[in-house]
């Protein structure tokens, strides 16, 4: 056989190739069905998981847009950030107040007596730990001190084990040593600190500041504060003191104007941001639900074109955005200028419908988007189904999908098995023949061989 590699000894023949050629067409049907499989199951996963963490941040923008009032329509202006700034909060209205500050909120700050050999000064020189006794509110914080210890190490030591308890510590230097100060983050009356203990840092500290309340007025009212951050006085303001009001010409405290007024800037900004966090998400699934045409004139679907949750999804999304819905005049967006572009479907803004539209009914965006039954809250509800973390649309979808590949998985490794002992078994029964080719090949020749000797010895 010419042009043949030989691999059996006997035969003359090429067995490995001939044994490799069965095993690959007996394996090939189903090699090529869970190749098929396994790229269909991974690509459907991947194309699942980019929609899911779409659908997750967009409705994690529905959430904040709610959290942030974005559609409260509201401008808030502080007419001196140097004595106290705004933020909006849920429930905010219009409206204007005046601030006097007169004093701040502070913490409760102590100093240990100082030690004259600096930071590295051995505070415990004995054999066995003390203790060092921070208490604050009536609760006790008990600060080992280990024999040898120093004080910068009980500073290191303080901040790691009661950091998140809100007391901190540093060692302040100066000609005649180091002290440990002990400062604390809860601020107003009563939330003195103080120190006990048999460590003997407690012996001999002093006070440097004393904790106390903020006091101000709003609209002629006093009041008071344990922080400078204030949520509760004004329903949906928050107010963040800064600094003590100045004095004016006459000696009187200057007033902070904190004023919250409809604007149709910020609803105009609140929309556009709705708009880009909706063809967010539409590109995403645009992306994983199209058909591309090539080149040579063919289509090629993505791995969700056509899918049944994927439409379901956006159609539940677009029947809310079609909605009539508000208390007011206009009672959709298409009427303040919002339009869907035929290819595709992403949404944009006309300025100059918005700004006819804006004139007269700006506040009417306000009550398609906002309240239970507002263009937000119905978002979160339709998408929810879809997104639940292990219960949703999507999230079981992912785990069919997983478990899919995992079964492909076992029905890869037991094909291989399958195929090599078939391999093991092929290799043994061509050997077993070669062998046998071996043998009847010497017979031959021993046969050959007498028959040869015996035509001589007559020619003889």
């Amino acid at each position: 056989m010419a042009g043949t590699t030989v691999s059996g000894i006997g035969s003359g023949i090429d067995t490995q190739a001939i044994v490799d050629s069965l095993v690959a067409a007996q394996k090939a049907p189903k090699q090529s069905q869970i190749n098929t499989q396994t790229l269909k199951a991974t690509t459907t996963l991947s194309s699942i998981g980019k929609i899911q963490a779409a659908l997750d941040a967009f409705r994690g923008a529905l959430t904040n847009m709610t959290d942030t009032n974005s559609f409260g329509g509201l401008s808030l202006k502080s007419s001196d950030e140097k004595v106290a700034t705004v933020t909006m909060g849920a429930g905010a209205a219009n409206g204007s107040f005046s601030l006097i500050v007169s004093k701040l909120a502070t913490a409760s700050k102590v100093s240990t007596k100082v030690y004259s050999g600096g930071a590295g000064s051995v505070v415990n020189p004995g054999t066995t730990a003390t203790t060092l006794t921070i208490t604050q509110n009536g609760k006790n914080h008990d600060l080992s001190i280990p024999p040898g210890a120093t004080l910068q190490q009980v500073r290191d030591n303080l901040n790691s084990q009661f950091g998140v308890a809100g007391l901190s510590a540093n060692v302040l230097t100066d000609a005649n040593g180091s002290r440990l100060v002990i400062t604390s983050n809860k601020m107003g009356e009563g939330s003195d600190i103080t120190l006990s203990g048999n460590s003997g840092i407690d012996t001999g500290y002093t006070v440097i500041d004393e904790p106390a309340d903020a006091e101000y007025t709003l609209d002629g009212i006093a009041m008071k504060s344990k922080t400078n951050d204030i949520t509760d006085a004004v329903s949906g303001l928050n107010i963040k003191l800064q600094g003590v009001s100045p004095k004016n010409a006459s000696g009187g405290d200057t007033p902070t104007i904190l004023s919250l007024t409809t604007s149709s800037t910020a609803l105009k900004s609140g929309l556009k941001g709705f708009i880009d966090t909706y063809n967010a998400l539409l590109t995403v699934v645009n992306a994983e639900t199209k058909v591309t045409k090539n080149a040579d004139g063919s289509m090629t679907a993505a791995a969700l074109t056509g899918d049944a949750s994927m439409r379901a999804l956006m159609a539940s999304i677009k029947e809310e955005l079609n909605a009539v819905a508000g208390n007011g005049t206009l009672k959709s967006l298409a009427a303040f200028g919002v339009t869907s572009a035929q290819d595709g479907g992403a949404l944009s803004l006309d300025d100059k419908k918005w700004d006819k539209a804006a004139t007269t009914n700006a506040a009417d965006l306000t009550s398609i988007f906002n309240g239970k039954d507002g263009l937000l809250a119905r978002l979160q509800k339709v998408t929810e189904p879809f997104a639940k973390a292990s219960t949703g649309t999507l999230a079981l979808r992912s785990q069919t999908l997983s478990e899919s590949l995992n079964k492909l998985k076992t029905e890869q490794d037991t094909l291989d098995a399958r195929m090599e002992a078939l391999k093991k078994s092929l290799q043994d029964k061509y050997n077993n023949m070669d062998t046998l080719v071996t043998q009847l090949r010497q017979q031959q020749n021993s046969v050959l061989s007498t028959l040869n000797a015996l035509n001589k010895k007559s020619d003889d």
